[in-house]
């Protein structure tokens, strides 16, 4: 009998894709009620998307401006992941490692936020100036 024969199945596993799915789904529905960050972000995102269609911008500027949004999105769920099972792990006692780890998911969130900064003043600075000159 082979080592992984005797190994307990795991009960929490996904049996199907439409329960990975619905596990997923939930995760993003979780990640948007408890998060206010993440709320502030869709929020500039939705802001973002309809300046794109005001403006009318080309295939290019949506793929650059969508990423932009999504990379923001998938790092801010990535940093409240990361921060539950920092505070999970380190419940009862302060963690130099656990802050640390903290301080670097937030720090990734801010790096690619300032991505899509960059990406929005690339594609609409020259459209609003061009309204105002």
């Amino acid at each position: 009998m082979a080592l992984r024969d005797k190994q307990p199945e795991k009960k929490w596993k996904n049996q199907t894709v439409y329960a990975s799915l619905e596990f997923a789904l939930t995760g993003i529905i979780t990640a948007f009620r408890e998060e206010r960050n993440l709320r502030k972000h869709a929020v500039s995102a939705l802001v973002a998307m309809i300046l794109g269609a005001v403006f009318r911008i080309s295939k290019v500027d949506w793929l650059f401006l969508l990423l932009a949004i999504f990379l923001v999105i998938f790092a801010e769920i990535i940093n409240s992941a990361i921060e539950n099972v920092v505070d999970l792990a380190s419940e009862y006692h302060f963690s130099m490692l656990a802050k640390n780890a903290k301080d670097m998911a937030a720090g990734a969130v801010l790096f690619i936020s300032c991505f899509a900064v960059i990406v929005g003043l690339f594609i609409f600075l020259p459209k609003i100036w061009a309204l105002i000159f």
